[in-house]
């Protein structure tokens, strides 16, 4: 298996990310936030500030840094700040002080006096469930409501009333914050050339776009840097306020600023995971054939409503075969911190509710969860006529089964000592997807070749992957390939998200290598060139005619050429209109609660995916392992508490609880592998995703296997195991 290029510097610590450039004359910045969820800036008293030690610059919307507001389609609108004296969430930049040090420009932002006009504040999702508003259409263009009804039935009420087994619940889903390791930050340089920022975002000639339309600036004058981001998830896919700021001071000042936010306020000053409330009913037949489904959906979202969490148009609208289709979306604007993209937006917490109730039906069928997973197995979403362009998700459930031990499950889980064991499982699906991408592939003189796009690698393995494509698609060997990506310089790679990067840049570099080998042969065959007038072709990374062949290193040297490029461009395009496209898995989980302290504990874990053709099966193990992780963590850890007056009570390392090694057990990863080219050219479909969608779903399930008590809310806390149902069960247990 191949290893990731980049693990050696990033584990020896000489991996170069954006806050680590370092110029001669820099200053530092330091971001202050609001203290109220809503309300008006009546004043902001910057003389304490202006004249502590180091202070070169205080910046609010009394004095403010000038910034325009970047759109970048589709992804829309992207808030600069300071630009006015509103507040609508509590940790909302509202300034930004300059001095010669980190710690100077911190201690002199404790001194600004902010008085405000404060407003009544709404935060809380459930508080606003009265005001809920329809949400936009998704991203396809899909109203936020969408019923698919079968001949003859004239509402999903009635299909559910005729429906001989019916259940219906409510679960909600917990706000998340990325925390990616990387705090966001920013270093903007000016020079002649224009300007340079040096921050960690998943694509940089997105961020580039975006600095050149807040600072008024030719966009050939902007660029960004990102070699290596620490981490991402979605919460990277936008310009940070970091970055605005440090660019316009930096311009302002004439000198280089270094930006970056704490972690205390990565979790307000960013944006998190929407919460959800969701209700789901199911109508089935006896036999498990579903005959209805209806799913409702609310999310939480800012006040500029920027952003809302597609739970039920992510997982209802496709994953099951039925005659019967009702899911709606709608919105809850709060005085919160944004909302935006994050690890599988919308199949993650919408899967959550949709696997809970599934299993939720299998139980009051007496039936088997996989036997009623595949009993309504779609083979193509319902209501559309494009089926699935491959689908193998039964192979990956009898797969997993068998590997799993689920034949020896019990109804009602097992003992073992003063531990109750369950078993839970959970179907895992993730559109597959591209985005439009550029790649350019050099072939030099010495005999290797360079491939580079703007494209960024927030620890996904892109880097490799670029190798490793870019070596088949030249037929010589990965040591003789220099991938390059992480600058808006080169070709524009587009947004590393969504599980598009390998398919998106890897079908470019297959178009690339095909141009560049052709420019080769005609250059070979030229007039005055080695195979001048001959027949050629190419083959093992050697030019072949005549009887004899060169490498191409020895054809562009006998030219006198240093070099020859060509680039390769790829976006999703008529096979839309042919198939639908989706990655597919199967999670397990053993699950084991403490029969006296009420500890959930996940002991075992198991995911096989169907991910099309996998480019380097160690990077791709890694990526839904973590993935598999965060779906531990969704389930048992994870969850942001806004209070009242909207700050976040745990908006720290210290209190928002994520799961450390002692809480991460044996997590085994399988594929089932087929190539997908009808989706693309490269055969691979995502799978950085996938793996958290189901986890949870199949964490709850296996702790209602475990100790009969069904939790329809994520995160699962000790306290919602202390029922009397847990204890009757206890006492009905032989040790």
């Amino acid at each position: 298996m191949t290893s990731r290029l980049d693990g050696p510097v990033k584990v020896t610590g000489r991996a170069k990310y954006g806050a680590d450039n370092n110029f001669p004359g820099m200053v530092h910045g330091y971001v202050v936030l609001s203290t109220i969820a809503h309300g008006e800036i009546a004043a902001m008293d910057v003389t304490a500030a202006k004249s502590a030690p180091g202070v070169i610059g205080v910046y609010s919307p009394f004095d403010s840094l000038e910034l325009r507001t970047p759109s970048f389609p589709p992804l829309g609108e992207t808030w600069v700040p300071l630009q006015d004296r509103e507040v609508t969430y509590y940790g909302q930049p509202i300034g930004f002080v300059v001095a010669q040090t980190y710690e100077q420009a911190r201690d002199a932002a404790m001194l600004i006096e902010v008085s405000y006009l404060a407003r009544p504040a709404l935060t809380s999702l459930r508080d606003g469930l009265d005001s809920a508003e329809d949400a936009p259409s998704t991203r396809d263009g899909s109203p936020p409501s969408l019923t698919v009804l079968a001949s003859g039935v004239e509402s999903i009420e009635d299909a559910l009333a005729a429906s001989p087994m019916v259940v219906e619940a409510t679960y909600t889903t917990a706000t998340q914050n990325h925390a990616a390791m990387e705090p966001h930050s920013a270093v903007a340089v000016w020079d002649s050339d224009g300007l340079t920022v040096y921050s960690g975002n998943q694509g940089a000639n997105i961020q580039a776009a975006e600095l050149a339309t807040a600072l008024d600036t030719d966009p050939s004058s902007v660029r960004a840097v990102n070699p290596f981001v620490g981490g991402a998830f979605g919460g990277k896919g936008r310009t940070s306020a970091p970055a605005f700021l440090a660019a316009a001071a930096a311009r302002a000042l004439n000198r280089p600023v270094k930006a970056a936010l704490s972690r205390e306020q990565v979790f307000t000053a960013t944006a998190t995971r929407p919460a959800t409330v969701q209700k789901i009913a199911l109508g089935a037949d006896t036999d498990g054939t579903l005959i209805a489904l209806r799913h409702d959906s609310w999310s939480s979202t800012p006040v500029d409503r920027s952003f809302v969490e597609p739970t039920s148009h992510g997982t209802s609208r496709e994953w099951y075969a039925t005659q019967n289709l009702a899911i709606s979306q709608r919105m809850v604007p709060l005085n919160i911190p944004p909302t935006t993209f994050m690890r599988a937006p919308g199949e993650a917490p919408g899967s959550f509710a949709l696997e809970s109730a599934i299993d939720e039906l299998a139980v009051a069928l007496n039936m088997d969860p996989i036997e009623l997973r595949l009993r309504n197995d779609s083979t193509a979403p319902p209501g559309r006529d494009l089926e699935w362009s491959s689908k193998h998700l039964d192979e990956c459930f009898r797969v997993g089964a068998a590997r799993f031990g689920w034949a020896d499950r019990s109804p009602r889980g097992r003992t073992d000592g003063d531990w109750l064991v369950g078993l839970g499982t959970a179907t895992a699906m993730f559109p597959a997807l591209r985005f439009p991408a550029t790649v350019e592939v050099t072939l030099r003189a010495d005999g290797t070749a360079v491939v580079a796009t703007s494209g960024a690698d927030p620890g996904t393995g892109l880097l490799t992957v670029l190798s490793l494509v870019g070596a088949e698609s030249l037929d010589i060997s990965p040591d003789r390939i220099t991938p390059r990506l992480g600058d808006s310089a080169l070709p524009p790679g587009g947004m590393s998200g969504g599980s598009t990067a390998t398919a998106s840049a890897g079908s470019a570099i297959m178009i690339a290598a095909a141009e560049v080998i052709d420019d080769l042969l005609a250059l070979a065959s030229s007039p005055g060139a080695p195979f001048d007038g001959v027949e050629v072709s190419y083959a093992d990374g050697r030019v072949l005619g005549g009887g004899r062949t060169m490498t191409f290193g020895d054809v562009l040297r006998a030219v006198n050429r240093s070099s020859i490029s060509a680039t390769g461009s790829s976006a999703p395009g008529e096979e839309l209109t042919k198939h639908s496209f989706s990655s597919f898995g199967a999670q397990f989980c053993e699950v084991r609660v403490h029969r006296w302290t009420r500890e959930a504990r996940v002991s075992r874990m198991l995911g096989v995916f169907d991910a099309g053709r996998i480019i380097n099966e160690k990077a791709a193990r890694s990526q839904l392992i973590g993935g598999m992780i965060w779906g531990v963590s969704a389930a048992l850890h994870e969850g942001l508490e806004i209070e009242a007056n909207g700050r976040l009570a745990n908006g720290d390392f210290a209190s928002y609880l994520l799961p450390v090694n002692a809480d991460i057990p044996e997590v085994d990863v399988r594929f089932v592998e087929y190539p997908d080219t009808l989706h693309n050219a490269v055969g691979a479909k995502g799978l950085g995703e996938i793996g958290i969608v189901g986890m949870a779903a199949a964490i709850a399930n296996g702790i209602f296997n475990a100790t009969g008590i069904r939790v329809r809310h994520i995160p699962i806390m000790i306290e919602d195991l202390l029922d009397d149902g847990f204890v009757s069960r206890l006492r009905g247990r032989r040790a």
